[in-house]
């Protein structure tokens, strides 16, 4: 009964995607944005219990409610983890009614043909099984386009895809993230050729099966307005990709039926030395603008 409330909650209501993902390589430079530097650690261990401090924090706040988050995306850390005595996956759907997605992928390749690829996924089964019996909804994997080189950006939607058809088999459903870097020379010629690639894609998929797009803030507004209409798309939600919040909001409003699943903006101006109410009214106000600019 739960996946199909997920479903229509993701489907019907509004609201925008918390990405609380960060893994292993962004996980310090997240940890110095909130005020805690790599002294107040000493290894993984102990920096991903304070990680895990800091998404706490932000779950249990009463800004961070399902009327205005569709859905939240963990990193599998996170997801071993317990908020309140339960798990992270469920203390999200049953306490706060969002909608539970865990990032898969294990990081990118280095660069070739303008783009880089996601790592092998060898254990990527006993994943999806996991995170089936935690409740989750759905996947999160990265790819990275650097520039507009058609072939490299073929392969990365095809790779994308591929895994994707794997994660729709085993009952979830996949975010398929391929990530044009903000800075690419030739960003709107990028985009184009992205499009292309993603529509070729969707028409692969069999039934009435569905994916959902992160994808990065498109130099022409409402670019991707035939992936949101085309069948086999659940949902499009976009990156801040590095845009500062107002910004990410600015260009975000531009583009109808695109929601925000933004990371570094969410968390932008939070702060371990700030006290509750300090904390609570930030993160209110950065929940409120992110699901205004959803909402236009």
């Amino acid at each position: 009964m739960s996946w199909e409330n997920q479903l229509d909650k993701i489907r019907t209501r509004d609201g925008f995607i918390a990405a609380l993902d960060q893994s292993g390589g962004s996980t310090p430079g997240a940890l110095r944005a909130y005020g805690v530097q790599e002294e107040a650690y000493a290894n993984d261990d102990e920096m991903f219990a304070v990680m895990h401090q800091m998404r706490t924090r932000i779950m249990k706040s009463s800004a961070f409610a399902g009327e205005r988050i569709l859905g939240a995306i963990l990193f599998e850390n996170t997801l071993d983890r317990q908020v309140d005595g339960r798990g992270s996956a469920e203390y999200l759907w049953n306490e706060k009614n969002i909608v539970p997605f865990l990032k898969v992928d294990k990081g990118l390749e280095d660069e070739s043909d303008g783009v880089r690829r996601m790592k092998p996924m060898p254990d990527l089964g006993h994943l999806l099984e996991k995170a089936t019996k935690a409740g989750v909804f759905g996947t999160k994997m990265r790819s990275v386009i650097l520039s507009a080189d058609e072939s490299g950006i073929a392969d990365i939607v095809s790779q994308q895809f591929e895994i994707g058809k794997q994660i729709l088999s085993a009952g979830l459903t996949p975010i398929i993230e391929p990530e044009v870097d903000i800075n690419a020379p030739d960003k709107a010629e990028a985009e184009r050729l992205l499009r292309t690639q993603l529509l070729t894609q969707l028409d692969t998929l069999d039934g009435d099966r569905q994916v959902m797009f992160k994808l990065t803030l498109p130099e022409q507004p409402g670019f991707y307005g035939s992936c949101i209409e085309h069948p086999r798309m659940l949902k499009v939600v976009a990156l801040s990709g590095g845009y500062p919040r107002d910004e990410a909001n600015r260009r975000l409003a531009l583009n109808p039926g695109v929601v925000a699943s933004f990371s570094r903006a969410l968390t932008e101006g939070l702060s371990a030395q700030q006290s509750d109410e300090e904390f609570n009214g930030a993160l209110d106000a950065a929940i409120s603008a992110i699901f205004q600019a959803s909402c236009a």
